[in-house]
């Protein structure tokens, strides 16, 4: 078993503020997304005999990709395999069957429907004899501070009759990319007794632990089922690329995330009022970084960094005690480099500048103890959860 969190939250903010407990934390800043997997499909499903070509003996079996059935769609338990463990699948996945990946910052998960048909050809008569429908439910996971990834399959036949039902499962697997297979196991397993679970379970390190290294890991479960008399028939499942570095400024870490699932950093606004009121209002009048669909996009770049500043806070008048904040980020590909214009609020100690929509930056100022905290937080959050060169995230006011 590999002995990892799933679903950590950044530290983002002063917890204590409103005595926040690490569950609660958690929920706010890694609620799943909802994500396709990217450039390709989820499932494939092949045979050794082409379905419409049975072999010379008449026999050929087939896979299916169908719908689960939501009625006995459960928390897979986790089932004791040598000397490793299944790793339980998270509530949210259980909660959303078949409606895509659901994918924080260090997990991605998916329940589907498969069916396995077997038929047999006579004198030109195809007859299907046995059918077995299951549901399938593949997991990956990772930490932010190790460099292994777990990704586990396990699958449940809810009904069957026929030859199908008696059909055993296995699987091997592919790895692409930076990682290396630490370990494997899907040994051979017979699909009944109905509503129990079938378990394959996979580890592997990335080769992205050099000082500056980033690599990606792509990996594929080929989960074949053998049917005695039938061609075996195989499926493939997909998962998220992981991404692994050791390039996290400030962090002494190898650690491996989703990529493209946009974190929240954090802004309490009952440690840090003005900053989370100007926040605030930057993301009412329609700038991005609120939300999934519309985040922002971190930069490293320290021009990109220097121009966003320049222009929006440039001209800031000098208040005693007040510096200039700018939103979004300057430390995003979101701000003025990248083109709109310039809004001021009331009471932003410039002369109100009224605009909106997702194009151009906020300015305000705000106390100078909580600018200079913000940055503190920021630099916090990017290290902590893995945020790199052009990755998503989200801020989030509460």
């Amino acid at each position: 078993m590999l002995s990892i969190a799933t679903a950590t939250a950044p530290a983002s903010g002063e917890v204590s503020a409103k005595q926040r407990s690490a569950a609660e934390l958690a929920k706010i800043a890694q609620v799943p997304d909802r994500m396709p997997l990217p450039q390709r499909d989820q499932i494939r499903v092949s045979n050794g005999a082409d379905c419409e070509k049975p072999t010379k003996d008449g026999a050929s079996a087939c896979l299916t990709v169908v719908r689960p059935d939501k009625s006995t769609v459960a928390a897979p338990p986790g089932g004791e395999m040598s000397t490793s463990a299944i790793q339980p699948m998270p509530q949210f996945c259980v909660d959303n069957p078949f409606t895509g990946w659901w994918v924080n910052r260090t997990s991605a998960c998916s329940i589907s429907g498969l069916r396995l048909t077997t038929t047999r050809t006579v004198n030109g008569v195809t007859t299907v004899t046995g059918e077995a429908n299951m549901n399938v439910y593949p997991y990956a996971y990772s930490s932010t501070t190790l460099q292994t990834i777990g990704y586990q399959i396990q699958l449940s036949m809810h009904n069957g009759w026929g030859d199908a039902r008696n059909a055993s499962v296995s699987g091997g697997s592919n790895l692409v990319g930076a990682c290396l297979t630490r370990s494997r196991q899907f040994p051979s397993q017979p699909l009944l007794p109905l509503n129990s679970f079938k378990d394959g379970e996979w580890y592997f390190d990335t080769t992205a632990t050099a000082p500056g290294a980033i690599g990606h890991c792509d990996p594929t479960w080929e989960v074949t089922f053998t049917t005695s008399g039938y061609a075996p028939a195989t499926a493939n499942y997909l998962t998220y690329a992981f991404r692994c570095d050791n390039a996290t400024g400030g962090n002494p870490n190898v650690g491996c995330v989703v990529p493209q699932y946009p974190s929240a950093l954090l802004y309490f606004s009952s440690s840090y009022p003005a900053l989370a009121s100007h926040v605030s209002r930057a993301q009412a009048s329609g700038l991005p970084g609120a939300t999934f669909d519309a985040p922002l996009t971190r930069s490293t770049d320290a021009a990109v960094e220097a121009r966003n500043r320049a222009l929006a806070c440039g001209d800031a008048p000098s208040i005693d005690g007040k510096t200039c904040d700018e939103y979004p980020l300057a430390t995003s590909r979101n701000g003025l480099s990248a083109g709109g214009a310039r809004r001021i609020f009331d009471n932003c100690g410039f002369a109100p500048q009224p605009g909106s929509g997702p194009d151009g930056a906020s300015a305000c100022m705000i106390t100078a103890s909580e600018n200079n905290a913000q940055g503190g937080l920021n630099t916090q959050f990017y290290r902590s959860e893995r945020v790199l060169d052009g990755d998503p995230f989200r801020v989030i006011v509460i």
